[in-house]
């Protein structure tokens, strides 16, 4: 399926004309505690920050400090009563080159230590740790994003104690692909819960070209992306690129666009819009989406019923309905912090 002019839906609803405004008269500036190595972190309009791979040099490969900085940020962003909505992209002339093996090659390939017990253990643990670091992304708290963490894993047991313990971030996030998107790229892309991409992106679950198979999230993620296990099992065999065009027919993108910053008006424009709705609400939708996609119907509709209990107090219902009958703008209503 081909995408429409501009990468617009016919279908979809434009957004209101206040977040439109807002998205494109935005300054970003650098969000405070947000300072990382191969991270830039942007407040680029109220309630909204903007998360950048930020190694274009070495085409926004992850690197150790990427994998522990991701925790560090979205941990903040979980926890940040400001923050309503993401934008994650990538800084330069693409989205990531996947996971850094000039960096990482000695912890992955040659851990220490003759015993083959441990060095599984060892090996194991460092394999949750990474995949730990996109479900921060997607994985929600029980109850308030403010909320202690729920258990670590079993195996989350880092090599490096200084590392964060990892929470879950109940905001939601938008991807915005431009370039290739590679390997650890694609595992990041899928934890995510809209997903844009410009003409020029192209997509590749890589890891078999390096004699592994994929194991932080896309052989999970992917199926349930797009719904179609044989072009996934395509896809992760043979490590061809799928370009922007069938991402969109393939349901892994939701909207093209012709380049890198009509793509990323579009997914400031998206995320100012989803900022205008009652925190409450949103992020009780995202919680109820993540876990309903992984139960049954039944067990999902008791999960909303027993959430919803307690969310259907909220007085951010009764601004919401006064502000649909007066006919005034959600931009135009304050709802408390979350």
């Amino acid at each position: 399926m081909a995408p429409t002019p501009q990468g617009l839906s016919l279908s979809l609803c434009p957004m209101s004309s206040i977040a439109q405004d807002e998205a494109s008269t935005a300054a970003p500036r650098e969000a405070p505690d947000h300072n990382y190595e191969s991270l830039r972190v942007t407040a680029a309009q109220k309630h909204i920050l903007h998360v950048q791979l930020n190694r274009p040099e070495k085409r926004n490969a992850m690197n150790r400090a990427f994998w522990r900085e991701m925790v560090e940020c979205f941990n903040k962003i979980a926890q940040d009563p400001d923050c309503r909505a993401v934008v994650i992209s990538g800084a330069g002339k693409m989205f990531s080159a996947g996971i850094d093996l000039t960096d990482m090659a000695s912890e992955i390939l040659q851990p220490h230590g003759d015993d083959v017990a441990r060095i599984s253990w060892y090996l194991r643990s460092l394999v949750s740790r990474y995949q730990e670091t996109f479900n921060v992304i997607e994985k929600v708290l029980r109850g308030a994003g403010r909320a202690p963490p729920n258990p670590v894993p079993l195996f989350w047991t880092s090599p490096d104690p200084t590392l964060p313990v990892p929470l879950q971030c109940p905001k939601p996030v938008i991807a915005a692909i431009h370039g290739a998107c590679i390997g650890a790229g694609v595992d990041l892309i899928t934890a995510c819960d809209v997903r844009y991409c410009a003409q020029d992106a192209c997509f590749q679950v890589k890891e078999v070209d390096i004699g592994l198979a994929a194991d932080v999230g896309t052989l999970q993620r992917l199926p349930k992306v797009i719904g179609n296990q044989s072009l996934v099992n395509e896809l992760a065999f043979t490590s061809r690129k799928m370009m922007a065009d069938e991402a969109l027919s393939s349901g892994l993108v939701s909207r093209v666009f012709p380049d890198k910053v009509g793509m990323l008006d579009a997914a400031f424009t998206l995320a100012a819009e989803i900022s205008t709705k009652s925190p409450v609400a949103v992020q009780s939708t995202k919680i109820n989406l993540v876990y309903s996609r992984n139960h049954s119907v039944a067990e999902g509709l008791n999960y909303a019923a027993t959430w919803n209990m307690s969310m259907l107090q909220t007085q951010d219902i009764v601004k919401s309905v006064q502000a649909a009958m007066e006919k005034q703008e959600l931009k135009d209503v304050t709802f408390s912090k979350l």
